[in-house]
């Protein structure tokens, strides 16, 4: 049976990343980075849509992430899904989906964090022209 599990995202941090080192010594930064998605409503109104994901980079990159990068600054992660899984204090099962990055690319330029906005972006990137964002064309 074939499986992929690839991530592309663009997006703004919503934080500054949080550099810490495990018992082991190896780095790990934690961020979370919003990411929009803009369609058409059945009125043809334009909407946005925000996501915000959990992001973790270990080793080398992390530090680099870490060092460079800070809240509202639009990074490219190229990455994976992965599911942590856990059990509480009082014995209930948890479990959270975050992205293991695997490499980014910084997209903001020093200075020019948080430039445009979401009424700078052209029709073009609307996902689609649908009635509901959840349908299916066929």
């Amino acid at each position: 049976m074939a499986s992929l599990n690839k991530v592309f995202l663009i997006g703004r941090l919503t934080r500054d990343p949080e550099l810490r080192r495990i018992p082991s010594g190896a780095a790990v930064t934690e961020f979370s980075l919003a990411v929009n998605r803009y369609y058409k409503d059945a009125s043809g109104e334009r909407k946005e849509e925000t996501s915000f994901v959990d992001i973790v980079v270990w080793g080398k990159k992390a530090e680099t992430f870490s060092e460079y990068v800070s809240k509202g600054e639009e990074v490219l992660i190229i990455g994976r899904l992965k599911q942590d899984r856990w059990t509480t204090d009082d014995n209930q099962n948890r479990s959270k989906i975050r992205i293991t990055c695997e490499s980014f690319q910084f997209l903001s330029k020093r200075g020019q964090r948080n430039s445009g906005s979401a009424d700078d972006q052209k029709d073009d990137n609307l996902d689609s022209d649908f009635e509901d964002p959840g349908t299916v064309p066929f």
